[in-house]
């Protein structure tokens, strides 16, 4: 049984502003007036710059919060003081936070090769290192050591930030690391650590530099909220027991008890659909009625199919594409109504009209197939040289698609046109404006406090920035990668263009827009038939903006929690060097010494499922290449007009809100609605259903009729939820799961009807509706 743990972040938020609909429920807004019987004061400028106003922000909002966030989110979780004195870089922080900076990154990489696997992620040291810090406050005696005191009194909450930002940066494996596996399980390159070091360094540091050079953006602005940040700064209030003006004034349990609560449920609930009752989680109960009907299984199933069995009992299922309570209802309705539109309504109707042959396939999947029905052997296609055999493609197999993974290609396609669209209609004003305007000069409360700290010196990130440049063209020109500098550089070229509108969503919506697809695309059809340049363009394209969103998220906290910037820089490049490092170190290790390491057989279960799966885009894209995917005359040419249609798809809703300012069509967010069923396959229905249904209840229903226990409590339950299922996650696994290879109740717990009814089923198998014609094969004759 796999054990499931993800840690997702989520944003979002609308402001009132006509020019910028997309950023604060504006209904809301007037609800949040009416309760805290507030009124509106003045509206003028809050920056004193009345030809230069923020537009991100209503200035009748920030007359009325001049002392704290015009948001409630931010108000409920954020504290509107701070105390410049407090103690942040301490040894002691620094040795916390660079043990974690080893053993995250460590476990994480030895278990990212293995299944079933588990995901040790940053909330778990953010929890653990309290205890710590405390005991750590209450022993070590108060030496100097070269002028700085070993125990400078109680352990504060800004160390704890800083602790917990050094881990959250080291928890993620880095990407390059799985380059650099496919190279030596696909390829049989093995280059030394040099270039292995040199490889990740950059990609990792590169993004870096570029998050920091666009925090002006993405940090500095509160309408940036970063949401999913508010759950962490809810964690570290709590358990510092600060007291929150915007958490509310509802009388009962305290704020830390009910965590308390909150995260002994969850860590004991999920025993049951984590190991007792699996069946709990993948709950396709109208399978299980009928198991061996093909159709039924499509449209019910959880695994395979389209999971109109909607419901789970297991919050890792809920929480898959992020926590519900942590995402304004707004977002979620746009996530959901393109889920219900792409899933629920086209994917059938192109299934079962044979629309790529579907039929012979499962209507969803993450596996490609050749056209008898079997995984695609790419060995089949592949020279010596590990290129394309034209004629040996020829004569195999042309490359099938399960419907479900074939719409979100274009789902994909559409999404990055639509980003651009979209951030050039509703945020070319900010774009420009922020472009003018240093922090300082923003109007809210939480900016005024740091700019009491010393900023970070552009030229520290550039700095940053052409070390690792040279570090990536040394590691691209000594060794044989067969990838330009020129190809380099326009990958950067693309990661810095897409990081701030795709910043821009991420950080008001959560919804992240990758640009893996759009970097295979380019690369496949300008440098086809090699796959390491096909997988070093997609992580410098792709990877260093992404790496650039997830430490301007980390720079939003910081900004939160008033971490001092030059803090927060050291702290984010040391951790990030000192786990890059551990990844490879380990990495390497297992390869030397555990025997069959990425092979099916391998008896501990070190199959590498990732690698594989990394390794076949790898040929699909690099070798293959889209030519012989997308061009005219080829099977799924026609996804190519995803493209012209998130193009057109903004400008409906936006010229519709301008002409009709206080319609539904200011709560409409193409991208998110293109973008927000991203994570399917392999999610389904029982990820995006009751995650919806959870978000209405609670960022609807109780945001709007019960607003001060909303404040009070609702980012605490979703930190314990969250908690509770990380550590319950974890004890599983070690003492049930990883022991005796995971043999343990093997002929006990694990067999039993709950354990099993829901694999016993023609979903879990993947059964196609049609079976292959008495031929052999489906498909063109030609391709």
């Amino acid at each position: 049984m796999a054990a499931k743990f993800e840690t997702l972040e989520l944003e979002e938020k609308k402001t009132k502003d006509a020019l910028n609909v997309q950023v604060i429920d504006a209904a809301f807004a007037e609800q949040v007036f009416e309760e805290e019987g507030l009124h509106h004061r003045h509206k003028g400028d809050p920056s004193g710059s009345s030809s230069d106003g923020d537009p991100n922000l209503d200035a009748e909002e920030v007359g009325d919060y001049e002392d704290d966030s015009p948001y409630p989110e931010v108000r409920s979780a954020v504290a509107n003081t701070d105390d410049p004195h407090m103690p942040v870089s301490t040894i002691r922080a620094w040795v916390i936070g660079l043990i974690w900076a080893i053993l995250i990154p460590g476990l994480n990489q030895f278990f990212t090769f293995r299944y079933p696997s588990v995901t040790i992620g940053s909330l778990v040291a953010q929890l653990l290192s309290f205890p710590i810090g405390r005991f750590v406050a209450a022993v070590l005696p108060d030496w100097k050591i070269f002028g700085a005191s070993l125990n400078p009194g109680p352990f504060t909450i800004k160390e704890h930030v800083l602790i917990t930002i050094m881990a959250n940066v080291a928890s993620g494996s880095a990407y390059a690391t799985d380059v650099i596996a496919v190279q030596r399980t696909f390829y049989n390159e093995v280059w030394g650590f040099s270039y292995q070091w040199l490889i990740v360094m950059s990609t990792q540091l590169i993004g870096f530099s570029i998050g920091g050079i666009m925090r002006r953006f993405l940090v500095s602005p509160p309408s940036m909220i970063w949401p999913a940040n508010l759950v962490y700064a809810a964690l570290f209030n709590t358990l510092h027991s600060a007291e929150l003006p915007g958490a509310g004034k509802l009388a009962g349990l305290s704020r830390e008890r009910f965590f308390c609560y909150a995260c002994a449920f969850s860590f004991f609930w999920y025993f049951l659909p984590g190991y007792l009752f699996t069946a709990m989680s993948y709950f396709s109960w109208v399978c299980w009625i009928a198991p061996d009907n093909v159709v039924v299984n499509q449209l019910f199933g959880v695994i395979h199919g389209l999971g109109g069995s909607v419901i789970t009992f297991d919050w890792s299922q809920i929480a898959y594409i992020g926590s519900p309570l942590a995402t304004p209802w707004w977002a979620e309705a746009n996530v959901a109504c393109g889920f219900f539109f792409f899933f629920w309504f086209i994917t059938p109707i192109l299934y079962y009209t044979n629309t790529w042959y579907a039929k012979y396939l499962p209507i969803s999947s993450r596996t490609s197939y050749d056209n008898t029905g079997h995984g695609y052997n790419v060995s089949r296609i592949l020279t010596p040289e590990n290129t394309l055999d034209l004629a040996a493609y020829k004569a195999y197999s042309p490359l099938f698609l399960s419907t479900t993974f074939a719409l979100s290609y274009g789902l994909s396609f559409a999404g990055i046109t639509a980003t651009i669209v979209h951030a050039f209609l509703y945020f070319r004003k900010q774009i420009w404006t922020q472009a003018r305007r240093s922090l300082s000069e923003q109007p809210d409360i939480h900016a005024r406090l740091m700019s009491k700290y010393k900023e970070v010196p552009e030229w520290w990130y550039g700095i940053i920035f052409v070390s690792m440049f040279t570090c990536a063209v040394v590691a691209l020109e000594v060794w044989h990668t067969q990838f330009p500098i020129y190809a380099f550089v326009v990958a950067l070229i693309i990661a810095f263009t897409y990081t701030i509108p795709i910043g821009m969503i991420q950080a008001i919506t959560n919804q992240q827009i990758g640009l893996n697809v759009i970097t295979e695309l380019i690369i496949g059809y300008w440098l086809p038939g090699k796959p390491i340049t096909m997988m070093l363009f997609k992580t410098y394209g792709y990877i260093t903006m992404a790496q650039a969103l997830a430490f301007a998220s980390d720079m939003k906290l910081g900004h939160y929690m008033k971490i001092p910037p030059r803090s927060m820089f050291w702290g984010q490049v040391w951790a990030t060097a000192l786990a890059g490092t551990v990844q490879l170190g380990v990495q390497s290790w297992m390869f030397s010494n555990i025997h069959g390491m990425c092979t099916p057989e391998q008896a501990d279960g070190f199959i590498c499922p990732g690698t594989q799966v990394f390794g076949t885009a790898s040929i699909i894209w690099g070798v293959i290449g889209p030519r012989y995917q997308y061009n005219s005359g080829q099977i799924y040419n026609a996804l190519l007009y995803f493209f012209l249609i998130g193009a057109v798809a903004p400008c409906i809703p936006y010229f519709m809100t301008k002409k009709f300012p206080q319609s539904f069509f200011k709560y409409i967010n193409i991208p998110v609605i293109l973008s927000g069923t991203g994570a399917i396959p392999p999610a389904t229905a029982v990820n995006y259903v009751p995650w919806a249904i959870v978000g209405f209840i609670f960022q609807f229903v109780i945001r709007r009729r019960h607003f001060a226990w909303w404040a009070k409590y609702n980012y605490v339950l979703s930190a314990a939820m969250d908690s509770g299922l990380a550590l319950s996650v974890v004890f599983i696994f070690f003492t049930l799961q990883y022991p005796d290879n995971g043999m343990i109740g093997i002929h006990g717990i694990q067999a039993w009807w709950g354990n099993t009814v829901y694999a016993n089923t023609a979903d879990a198998a993947g059964m196609p509706l049609r079976p292959i014609p008495e031929k052999g094969y489906f498909g063109p004759e030609v391709w």
